[in-house]
């Protein structure tokens, strides 16, 4: 098993900057792939950022240059910088890990693919607000 908990969500103006960070216990040797989602009100969830166990980040194109998603493996800790926050950035954030037969698929490019990762341990969320 696997736990992740978040932390540094908290609210902001647009145009400013939010650090996330999750730290992850239990079995973390057998993550292969870990992320960042997010569900707005009213909204499905969505992939934001993904990284895999070589420091191969992908990432939604609506935080493309804005979202840096990074990890430290000694701490087992995952990061999402996010800068140039908007308003519609607003929702709770969500840390997920992948192992196992759970991971990223790859497209036609073999490139990640953020929208058919399946992942297999989750956060409790955090809730980040940006106000315009």
């Amino acid at each position: 098993q696997v736990q992740l908990v978040e932390s540094g969500g908290g609210s902001v103006q647009a145009g400013g900057s939010l650090r996330l960070s999750c730290a992850a216990s239990g079995y973390t040797d057998s993550i292969n792939y870990m992320g960042w989602s997010r569900q707005a009100p009213g909204k499905e969830r969505e992939g934001v950022a993904g990284i895999d166990s070589d420091g191969v980040a992908s990432y939604a194109d609506s935080v493309k240059g804005r979202f840096t998603i990074s990890q430290d493996n000694a701490k087992n800790t995952l990061y999402l910088q996010m800068n140039s926050l908007k308003p519609e950035d607003t929702a709770i954030y969500y840390c997920a890990a992948a192992s196992g037969r759970h991971g990223p698929a790859r497209d036609s490019n073999n490139d990640y693919t953020l929208e058919r990762t399946e992942y297999n341990y989750w956060g409790q969320g955090t809730q980040v607000t940006v106000s315009s």
